[in-house]
Parts: structure tokens; C-alpha cells; sequence
């Protein structure tokens, strides 16, 4: 084929003249119908069930999704700071960075109660952090006790500021490699030990699955479950999830929420480039509408951003100073995508949904 500008000129082989195209209704014996991509079938088997759900209850008295926000992401700024970007943006929840690392570092509960309250913020629950000097999984007993430790301050101080759970990943993130075979007893056994914390403090204990590019256990929904069962306890009963890593993880966010939604109390958000919603490709849409099939729309439930970026070790975050800036953009722009397509969801046409 050749062109010269805008005007192309179709050459047979060896410069021979082509033959004339039939026309198109020759072309085709029949009319071609596109079978679905694997993902979109069973995206349209979500929508269905989500239409059945739309018709058997009112949509203007359903309670909405509760929007919260991961904070420790904001690095060291201030909570005031943090807690007026988000009452700008009609968020009503946080979860906190779990920054009580000893006596004279972290978070105090009255004054965060206070900072809170007075920007109409509740704490949905903490994130914990878990590193190589502090993760249940460590080959050396010291760490694993560190860990204990840590969790039990946490516990108590989520408590405190009224919050319905705390997350963690049971080893250390940043460490991809395993020390061993024995990581998954010895994450077991010393999770078990805090579990009658979490029963007695009434708090939810969230296991989250992480990429295998950050953590060496603990990858999917499943082998979260396997840990859960494996730990047997009553205070150990939850999954935390996060759609960046079930992107990765999962073969289907939308199923996976259903099949793990009573499990489910808190999910991070973020694009598929790890960024804000509504800059990458990630469709929230059947994330949505898969959260209200499980009756995620309650109060111990939440739906929590934690845009990051793509690193390897996003915990390189908590300890710096981002440009506020950014930090109110990235806010911005979730939030508002966020409820603008959970509206969307509630509200469209049927055929709009089913042909999305």
C-alpha cells in the first residue's frame, strides 16, 4: 500500500493492479456476532444480579458506601491538615496510619478525637504497618514479639478513637524473598496469640493480601482465607483487600468480592496505575455494584483509597513530606470520581448498565 499525504493507493503483489473488493454484503455469509471477552461475561453475570438487586429495594434509601481514606500515604503532615482536605472533599472516614512505634512516637487518642470531631471525621479503622524489624512471619522470636507489641498498642489505641478494625499483611512488606517453608506457621501461631485482643476490644482483625512483588506470603483472597482457617480463632475473621493487588492477584475483582464479601471489611482503592480512581483503567463501576451484592454498605465497612504508586516498597511514603498540592488533587479527583460513578451505578438505565 502506498500513500502520498492523506490519499492512499492500493498496490496487488509485485505492483500488480488488485482486484476489485466485493462488496460487503457478499463478503459475509452471515452476520458476525462478537462472542464476549472472558472478564466482560462475567461482568455481565455482576450487572444482572445488581439489576435483580436495584429492583427488589429502593435505590434513594439505600445507605451509600462508606468513603474513608488511608492517610499514612500523606506522609508526616500534620492530621489537621490531613483531616481538612478530606472534610473539603465530603469524606467522613479515615483510616489511620498505625504510627504508635514506641512511648514517644504515634498518634495520641484525645487529640486525635479532637482534630476529628471537629472536621465531622470518624475513624474507620488503622492501618498496621508491618516491617522486617516487625512482622509475625520473621524467623527471630524478638521480631515476632515486637510485632505483638506493636499490634496491642494499636488495639487498644483503635479503641480509643472508635475504630472498627485494623489491617495488616502477616509478613513484612518490602520483603518479597522468604526466609523459609515455615513462614506460614510461624504468621499463624503468632497471630493467633493477639486474637483474643481483637475479640475482647470488639475490633475487626483484616488480613490483606499483597502483590508477590512486595510481600513473601499472603498473595489472594484465598490464601488469606487458608491463614484465617489455619489461625482458627474467633477475633481473626476478616480480610482487607486492596484492588491494586487483586488486579494482580485475582482473576476476577468483581467475583472475588462476591465470593469473600462476608469476610470483607475494608478495601483499599486505587487505579490500575496505583494512582487516583479515574486515571488508569480500572473499572469501579463493577467493583460497586459487586460491593453493594455483599451488603458492604454498612457501618463496619469501607471503602478506603490508598493511591500509592507503583513501587516496590511503597512504605518509603510514610516518612516524607509529599507536595500538598498533589495530595489535594489526588484527593479531589478520587473522591469526586468515586461518588460520581457509585451515583451512576444506583441510578443508570438498565440497558446503559448492561451495555457498559
Amino acid at each position: 500500500m502506498a500513500h502520498s499525504g492523506n490519499s492512499f493507493e492500493l498496490q496487488g503483489p509485485s505492483g500488480s493492479t488488485p482486484r476489485t473488493p466485493r462488496p460487503a454484503t457478499l463478503q459475509r455469509e452471515k452476520e458476525w456476532s462478537m462472542k464476549l471477552q472472558n472478564f466482560k461475561t462475567r461482568d455481565r453475570a455482576i450487572i444482572k444480579a445488581f439489576l435483580e438487586f436495584r429492583k427488589q429495594n429502593i435505590v434513594s434509601q439505600l445507605k451509600r458506601l462508606n468513603l474513608s481514606w488511608s492517610n499514612w500515604g500523606f506522609g508526616m503532615e500534620p492530621l489537621e491538615t490531613s483531616a481538612k482536605r478530606l472534610e473539603n472533599n465530603k469524606i467522613r472516614y479515615i483510616e489511620l496510619h498505625g504510627n504508635l512505634y514506641g512511648k514517644d512516637l504515634g498518634y495520641r487518642s484525645p487529640e486525635v478525637n479532637q482534630i476529628l470531631r471537629s472536621h465531622g471525621i470518624k475513624v474507620g479503622g488503622i492501618c498496621g504497618m508491618v516491617w522486617p524489624e516487625s512482622e509475625f512471619s520473621s524467623s527471630s522470636p524478638l521480631v515476632r514479639q515486637h510485632c505483638i507489641d506493636y499490634f496491642r498498642r494499636h488495639i487498644d489505641f483503635c479503641s480509643e478513637v472508635g475504630g472498627q478494625y485494623i489491617l495488616f499483611t502477616p509478613g513484612a512488606v518490602g520483603r518479597p524473598n522468604k526466609y523459609d517453608d515455615n513462614e506460614f506457621c510461624r504468621a499463624a501461631e503468632t497471630i493467633r496469640i493477639i486474637g483474643d485482643d481483637f475479640l475482647k476490644a470488639k475490633i475487626r482483625c483484616g488480613i490483606e493480601p499483597v502483590r508477590k512483588d512486595e510481600v513473601s506470603l499472603c498473595h489472594t483472597f484465598a490464601e488469606a482465607k487458608a491463614l484465617i482457617d489455619e489461625i482458627d480463632h474467633p477475633g481473626v475473621k476478616h480480610i482487607a483487600g486492596d484492588v491494586f493487588h487483586m488486579l494482580l492477584g485475582e482473576e476476577h475483582i468483581g467475583e472475588t468480592i462476591l465470593k469473600y464479601g462476608e469476610l470483607l471489611t475494608n478495601l483499599h482503592l486505587a487505579d490500575s496505575n496505583r494512582r487516583a480512581l479515574g486515571t488508569g483503567m480500572l473499572d469501579i463501576d463493577i467493583v460497586i455494584m459487586a460491593l453493594y451484592l455483599v451488603g458492604f454498605n454498612n457501618e463496619q465497612c469501607f471503602c478506603s483509597p490508598e493511591p500509592l504508586g507503583a513501587g516496590s516498597n511503597p512504605y518509603d511514603q510514610m516518612n516524607g513530606r509529599p507536595d500538598p498540592r498533589m495530595l489535594d488533587e489526588m484527593v479531589r479527583q478520587t473522591a469526586s470520581y468515586f461518588y460520581e460513578r457509585e451515583e451512576e451505578v444506583l441510578n443508570a438505565g438498565e440497558m446503559d448498565l448492561l451495555e457498559s
